[in-house]
């Protein structure tokens, strides 16, 4: 698959504020964006594996401990690498943050800033 050169992928939520605002910055980046839902793109584990590659992060570092069907259907239980991988697949929702990727660099958007480390030729201002 053919991408251009400046175009940052966005894996997010929009129904939540911190993936609006991510979305938003986003285009601050390039107006290239390609953006992909959780829960209207069909992300598999491969692609999951990928990302994860990306981020250094762990599957469980992506999920939000605190949701109730975390704690209901996941907290306590032991998982393998591909069971990781399935939960992420089936349940998206559960997924703390955006996660954006540029150039072959990923990054967990905790913050809606976070999208920034991916240029470092941007430099956000400092109000006082």
């Amino acid at each position: 698959m053919k991408h251009h050169p400046n175009e940052l992928m966005i894996y997010y939520d929009p129904g939540t504020s911190i993936g609006k605002q991510t979305y938003a910055y986003a285009y601050t980046l390039t107006k290239h964006v390609n953006a992909n839902v959780y829960s209207s793109t069909r992300m598999t584990t491969t692609l999951w594996r990928e990302l994860l590659d990306k981020l250094e992060l762990r599957p469980k570092d992506l999920l939000d401990k605190s949701h109730p069907d975390y704690q209901a259907k996941i907290a306590r239980n032991n998982f393998d690498d591909e069971g990781w991988l399935n939960i992420l697949m089936h349940y998206p929702y559960l997924i703390k943050a955006p996660i954006a990727v540029k150039n072959n660099k990923a990054v967990l958007c905790c913050k809606p800033t976070a999208i920034l480390k991916l240029d470092p030729g941007i430099k956000m201002k400092r109000f006082a």
